[in-house]
């Protein structure tokens, strides 16, 4: 059955409502609340973080590594994030992140915990790059009032497609949700609605995006952008293959009905033959 946003909603909120009464367990209780503290905190300083440097094209943060390994140091930077990424999605990682956690807790919070992770390794990106300091073009006037707008759709479209995606799992609230309800965390059913009905990889394809719309460009900002889209681009075959695995015929229906990551056009052509 599919989910509808309706019900995405729903699900969401009566999570957040049920984690206000948990049951009695003042341990659990200060594990979980500690976690989703940790989790939210260093999730907000990660997107501020990535929203500010590459809105200045990744020319302005706190690294200071002299040349000419500050070269190196960039790309260490770049490179932790996809890499630890992929490896945390595998079933090994999977039983790395289930011992991240106090004893007992370790697979209810793993959702929580790689959230903390990604964000921890996206602060890092952003906020200790070092700049080259070579800028090669800088937008004024109109130009930067468009070119500003669209990096803001870029990132509504992020949010839209996490939301789609399954907020709770995307922000890392369902485990330390679930835990201090004293509850398995329910994972959302397999997207296709939303974003996803247009292409199957809404999420990443907004990622790259965020990285192609900034109004000041550099050599570190096309570095950036030429990695993490190629990135976008490759990791979610990994994902398609847990997806094969979990929902079988079903995800393999979905795959043949949905592009990848560029939408058809015949999807808004109906939209306008639709009003």
């Amino acid at each position: 059955m599919r989910e509808t946003s309706n019900a995405r909603l729903t699900r969401l909120l009566e999570l957040a409502i049920g984690s206000l009464t948990p049951p009695v367990g003042k341990r659990r209780i200060i594990v979980a609340i500690s976690y989703g503290i940790i989790c939210h905190f260093i999730f907000l300083l990660a997107v501020i973080s990535m929203m500010t440097a590459m809105f200045f094209g990744m020319s302005q943060s706190l690294g200071g590594v002299p040349p000419p390994w500050n070269i190196a140091a960039n790309f260490a930077l770049i490179l932790q994030f996809p890499l630890a990424h992929s490896i945390l999605l595998t079933k090994s990682g999977q039983i790395i992140l289930s011992k991240l956690a106090p004893s007992g807790y370790g697979a209810t919070l793993a959702t929580t915990t790689f959230a903390i992770i990604a964000s921890v390794q996206l602060l890092a990106l952003f906020a200790f790059w070092t700049p080259s300091g070579t800028i090669w073009w800088q937008a004024q006037g109109w130009p930067l009032a468009i070119i500003s707008t669209l990096y803001a759709l870029s990132w509504l479209l992020l949010i839209w497609a996490s939301f789609d995606a399954g907020a709770e799992v995307q922000s890392g609230a369902l485990g330390w949700m679930s835990l201090v309800q004293k509850i398995k965390p329910v994972f959302p059913d397999m997207p296709t609605q939303g974003l996803f009905k247009i292409i199957r990889q809404p999420i990443y394809v907004a990622f790259a995006l965020t990285t192609w719309t900034v109004p000041i460009w550099t050599p570190d900002q096309l570095c950036l952008a030429i990695v993490l889209s190629a990135y976008c681009l490759l990791a979610p075959r990994l994902k398609e293959r847990r997806f094969s695995l979990r929902y079988g015929a079903r995800f393999a229906d979905y795959k043949a009905k949905t592009p990848y990551a560029f939408p058809k056009l015949s999807v808004f052509w109906k939209g306008r033959s639709s009003r």
